[in-house]
């Protein structure tokens, strides 16, 4: 009966040494690598977004250039601060 016992409680004694040794193997390899998985991840959302707002001031940069040209067409005067198309003044002595 006593070497049942003891067997029984070296297996618990011995499963939860196993236990506590994956949780220290886990907290040393998985964590980290997931860890670095994360910032891949979030350097790829970052990059993503710089390069979508680099498109976009693209695209604004090629609107403000088709707008101002588009407006000195039409004799008109372009704004640069505020992106408006205004009338000329009128020139003196003209």
């Amino acid at each position: 009966m006593f070497s049942r016992l003891s067997l029984a409680a070296g297996a618990v004694g011995g499963g939860i040494l196993v236990f506590i040794g994956m949780q220290a193997v886990n907290a040393l390899w998985i964590i980290p690598a997931a860890r670095e998985e994360g910032r891949k991840l979030e350097r790829a959302e970052l990059d993503s977004a710089t390069n979508k707002a680099i498109g976009e001031l693209r695209d604004e940069a090629d609107a403000a250039r088709f707008n101002r040209r588009l407006c000195i067409e039409r004799g008109r005067l372009y704004v640069n601060a505020t992106g408006l198309c205004v009338e000329r003044p009128p020139q003196p002595g003209g």
